[in-house]
């Protein structure tokens, strides 16, 4: 009985090696939180779409280990709201897509990581303290320079009659002075004569409109960045009710019907953007990664809007168009 005990338990213990070892449990994926956030309700960011199919691209699901919170905004208020919202439900990272939402986003947070997209001057407007070493919690990319001079120039190219320019103007936005500035002395060299209204919300929009007498301007410039990132439909629609032509800042401008838009390609840079916030997520400091400047610039000509307002386009500035909409 011993002896056949004994082997009982002699295979017992050989069924027990036998075994396959048990399934070691899979680490739970980390989620990160990311708050995303952009003032301007008529349009979103060129850059988004490119910034989330690279961080698809870079593994980063949603669901799965990314949590993004995305806000578009009609207003600063409501983004400094937002940003208060982002802290105090603890993200991991902060986009800021253009000067109002950065703005907020330094103002709610010097520890949560930040970064900017499409800004306009960062040293000057005091986000970073220089591009190769931004220092604090904010870092990304400069990636909406305005070139007042040079778009007004187009503008006199495409519209060889121009003389008196519609320049709208909020006094409200920091980066006004700036701009204005340049504006100004474009305008000079150009012989443009200026047709200064000031306007801060819609209503104001609304009202420089209303007001216009025929022969009050030939075209329109906008100067402040609060104003065309914020009403780019209302102008639109408001300038051309008016047959007046309006020159832009970005690509979506001139597709819903400015007669042209000069600026940075802005869809590229969600590209880089994603490698940033990857970077971030993956323990890099902000203040070790330098702010970049994309220096990659697009002519878009909208011919639709030419005929419909009865301008002939010089074939020599629709060949150097990037792209001419039809």
């Amino acid at each position: 009985m011993e002896s056949r005990a004994g082997l009982l338990i002699l295979v017992s213990v050989v069924g027990l090696l036998a075994m396959p070892p048990a399934v070691e449990a899979q680490p739970t994926p980390r989620l990160y939180r990311i708050g995303l956030f952009h003032v301007g309700l008529d349009h979103v960011p060129p850059s988004l779409a490119n910034l989330k199919k690279t961080l698809r691209a870079l593994g980063y699901v949603e669901g799965k280990n990314l949590r993004p919170d995305w806000r578009n905004l009609p207003d600063e208020p409501a983004a400094h709201k937002t940003a208060a919202d982002f802290v105090r439900d603890g993200v991991d990272l902060i986009v800021a897509f253009e000067n109002h939402t950065v703005r907020a986003a330094k103002a709610a947070t010097s520890t949560i990581p930040i970064v900017m997209v499409h800004v306009t001057d960062p040293v000057k407007d005091g986000f970073v303290r220089s591009l190769a070493r931004p220092g604090g919690n904010v870092t990304g990319f400069a990636g909406l320079p305005d070139y007042p001079a040079k778009q007004l120039e187009i503008f006199t190219e495409l519209l060889p009659g121009l003389r008196r320019v519609l320049l709208l103007i909020d006094p409200q936005d920091p980066v006004t002075p700036r701009q204005f500035a340049e504006v100004r002395q474009a305008a000079a060299t150009l012989r443009l004569e200026r047709v200064e209204r000031h306007a801060t919300d819609e209503a104001d929009v609304r009202r420089v409109f209303t007001s216009l007498r025929p022969r009050d301007a030939d075209g329109v410039f906008v100067v402040s960045p609060n104003l065309y990132l914020r009403f780019t439909s209302l102008i639109m629609t408001s300038a051309l009710a008016k047959r007046l032509p309006v020159a832009w800042h970005q690509r979506h401008g001139a597709v819903e019907g400015a007669l042209f838009s000069y600026g940075s390609d802005l869809a590229a840079v969600g590209v880089e953007a994603a490698r940033y916030i990857d970077k971030i997520l993956k323990g890099t400091p902000p203040d070790e990664l330098p702010v970049q400047q994309f220096a990659r610039f697009e002519l878009i000509v909208n011919l639709k809007t030419a005929k419909a307002l009865g301008i002939t386009i010089p074939p020599a500035v629709l060949l150097r168009a990037d792209e001419v909409i039809q």
